[in-house]
């Protein structure tokens, strides 16, 4: 009986699905005055004649007809084996209009960023949104209490403009910044740490000071980011207070619990059984590096980096790497993770946005190509190398389905900002002022290789060089370099002047991790005169003098940033040697700088320099080659006044050597000072000079201390030095105070 009901409903069922179905002979449309029957058709999909249509098919043709957004109203009925599609389209916009705003850059935004267009379709319930879109636009440029007024103004029956009116009000300020709750650190430091300022008067140009929701969220990640690189893995930085006062500028609390500060414990591997885990036992090495350490994930970053790295160097492919972190107690236990990944390759590279660099430049620094094996590591670091040109504003991967299930396609978009730069600088101090200038090109023609022309006058030199740099000439991370310098000294009063003509061409490669080797070619011309006044013994210096040498150095890198680093170390040696000369030399210089945080309020540093230059086939060194010890290397001596003295001219030496010791106080003097002080001691000396034993040379070490303030003006960066001597010649000139200004436009 079941069954038997069953089959009739079934019948039934397919009886009145038949009877709702109607074989079309003819299609009626109208209400459309801008949009043709044909292309209604295509966009409705609609079948042709002949065909029957069922009440499902009438469904998907309404529909795709609304998908359009061309029309405001559709009704679809079949009668008497007719469709009937009656629509009623909605207006276009003729000419949009924003009204109010002065800045041309702004309204062609607006317009770039709304979805009512010219050429569109006006629809109603979009026009709230594109409100609500504009008034976003201006709150991350600071104006939060912008009024937006939108009218239309018709035309004809199809046809309006569309008229936005701008009132931006005043600028939303940032009046007060403070933080709440179990911070653990001093606020001092957390100010430097967020984007968002206090609004001072000094602070006229950074746009940092203006309320908006993106630098508020801004801030919060990197208070994250810099709790949990300290070891406070559990922090939490709640929702921001913001609270208006009278004046229209808010006041914003930043509510912070900090945690527990966690150690690494343990650290171990977990290796496939399809891997050889001898490979991976350099691991360990790394491992003993961090265990006992404040938990950060930059350390996490670094051991994922060094098995990046071995799992290169042995050409494993399809290889999948994580980290498992388990809490014990004050302690995490790391466990590194690398199993057999799947067999994805990479179908195709595309790359977006890039209207002015040429799409070779990118792909010079891709790790990834058309039939690789797809790593999200690989693909991390080919946008790290993007970013380091520093000739694009913002660089995001794109990652979607290929044409089989193993396949990848990768697009990178990437935004083009402005990169010329043009700066300047001055400079005094009790020997004399200096005026700096220097343009720089860093995509010129758009193939990112960078331009820059520097030019430097003091009282008695000029110096001027032109340099081009092609960072990835190869498409494998090296550099090329060319540069052409002319340096003019003009010292009556130490009996010389000199013009130095020179060209070099040198390569910058990576040779190990962290590890960088340098080899150049330079070509020079010397012009060395002497004056009246000139010693005897400078006399014989005089002539003209061409040489050709090579150079080639190493560099390695152990700091944890380049700008103002706080721990690590940077040491290189740099040699040079003839190849044609009239009077052949070698030339060292070694440096080593250590950084180490002692507290949140002292950061240490130390740095050495040594340098020497002596002559081959007993020739002596001639004045222009020999080494002198710059103000910065030893404060509170004017520049080359130290060493070696002809008579009262100081000649420099064949070595000089420095030592400087500094503390940073970044918590000395409260945030909103601007200023940074230090204090430093330093020793250094010029001595040897390989022509005349009978000159007045002392071996004694110079030393200074003073201290060290540099105040972010409104300006620019300015530095003030005040030192004192401690050990001193009567022949050293000496300077208690040198003031630098630096700014770029």
């Amino acid at each position: 009986m079941f069954k038997f009901s069953l089959k009739i409903l079934l019948v039934f069922f397919i009886f009145t699905s038949f009877s709702h179905t109607e074989i079309i002979k003819n299609i009626e449309i109208k209400g459309n005055k801008r949009i043709s029957d044909e292309t209604i058709k295509v966009y409705g999909n609609i079948k042709s004649l002949g065909t029957d249509l069922s009440k499902s098919d009438l469904d998907t043709i309404l529909k795709n007809l609304y998908d359009t957004n061309f029309f405001e109203n559709i009704n679809v009925e079949v009668k008497d084996s007719t469709l009937f599609i009656n629509l009623k389209e909605y207006p276009v916009v003729n000419q949009l209009l924003v009204i109010g705003e002065k800045s041309s850059r702004i309204r062609e935004q607006i317009k770039d960023t709304i979805q009512l267009r010219e050429k569109n379709s006006f629809i109603e319930n979009i026009l709230t949104k594109d409100i609500n879109t504009i008034k976003s636009l201006y709150s991350s440029i600071g104006y939060n209490f912008v009024k937006v007024t939108p009218k239309t103004r018709k035309i004809d029956e199809n046809n309006l403009d569309l008229i936005f009116t701008i009132e931006r009000g005043n600028l939303t300020k940032i009046s007060k910044i403070s933080f709440t709750g179990d911070k653990k650190i001093k606020e001092k430091r957390l100010r430097d740490i967020i984007a968002s300022q206090e609004d001072k008067f000094w602070k006229v140009i950074t746009k940092n000071t203006r309320f908006s929701e993106n630098l508020i969220n801004l801030d919060k990640r990197l208070l994250l980011n810099y709790y949990k690189s300290l070891g406070y893995y559990d922090v939490q930085v709640s929702s921001s207070s913001v609270e208006i006062l009278n004046s229209g500028n808010v006041e914003i609390k930043y509510t912070i619990n900090a945690g527990q500060r966690y150690v690494i414990s343990k650290i171990e591997t977990n290796v496939d059984p399809v891997f050889d885990k001898e490979l991976f036992f350099p691991l360990n090495k790394i491992y003993k590096k961090y265990t006992g350490d404040y938990y950060s994930p930059f350390k996490v970053k670094d051991i994922l980096e060094e098995i990046d790295e071995l799992i290169a160097k042995n050409n494993l492919q399809f290889v999948e790497h994580n980290v498992q972190e388990n809490i014990d107690g004050k302690s995490i236990n790391l466990r590194f993770n690398i199993t057999e990944g799947e067999k994805i390759l990479v179908e195709r590279v595309n790359i977006k946005g890039n209207n002015i660099t040429n799409e070779s430049v990118v792909r010079g620094e891709l790790l990834l190509d058309e039939g690789d094996p797809f790593t999200s590591l690989k693909l991390d670091k080919s946008i790290a190398n993007i970013k380091s040109r520093d000739i694009f504003n913002k660089v995001t991967p794109k990652i979607s389905d290929g044409s089989a299930p193993d396949l990848k396609i990768i697009d990178i978009n990437v935004e083009e900002k402005p990169t010329g730069e043009i700066g300047a600088g001055a400079g005094v101090g009790t020997n004399g002022g200096t005026f700096a200038l220097n343009i720089k090109e860093n995509n010129w023609f758009g193939e990112g290789k960078r331009v820059g022309v520097d030019f430097e006058l003091s009282q008695d030199s000029v110096k001027g060089e032109l340099s081009y740099v092609n960072p990835n000439y190869d498409f494998l991370g090296n550099s090329i370099r060319y540069n052409l310098t002319n340096i003019t000294n003009d010292k009556p009063d130490q009996g010389f002047e000199n013009k130095l003509i020179s060209a070099g061409v040198g390569t910058t490669f990576e040779q190990f991790k962290d590890i960088y080797a340098t080899l150049g070619l330079n070509a020079s011309y010397d012009d060395l005169r002497t004056t009246s006044n000139a010693s005897e013994a400078l006399k014989k210096q005089k002539g003209e003098f061409s040489e050709l040498s090579s150079e080639y150095g190493f560099t390695y890198d152990q700091r944890d940033r380049t700008f103002m680093p706080t721990k690590g170390f940077v040491t290189s040696f740099r040699q040079t040697l003839p190849v044609i000369a009239d009077k052949p030399f070698i030339d060292n210089t070694f440096t080593l700088s250590k950084y180490k945080t002692f507290s949140e309020d002292i950061i240490g540093a130390g740095k050495i320099y040594i340098s020497t230059i002596n002559g081959l086939n007993d020739e002596d060194v001639r004045l222009s080659k020999r080494r002198f010890l710059s103000s910065k290397r030893l404060r509170g001596f004017q520049k080359g006044r130290v060493g070696p003295v002809d008579g009262s001219d100081h000649i420099g030496g064949n070595y000089a050597a420095s030592l400087n010791l500094e503390a940073n106080l970044p918590n000395l003097l409260p945030e909103s000072s601007n200023t940074d002080i230090g204090l430093f001691l330093d020793f250094g000396n010029v001595w040897s000079v390989d022509y005349d034993d009978t000159l007045n040379e002392s071996n004694k070490i110079r030393s200074s201390t003073g201290l060290a303030a540099s105040w972010r003006s409104p300006l620019g960066p300015m530095t003030f030095v005040f030192s004192t001597n401690l050990s001193k010649e009567s022949t050293d000139k000496t300077e208690s105070f040198n003031f630098n200004l630096g700014t770029s436009f």
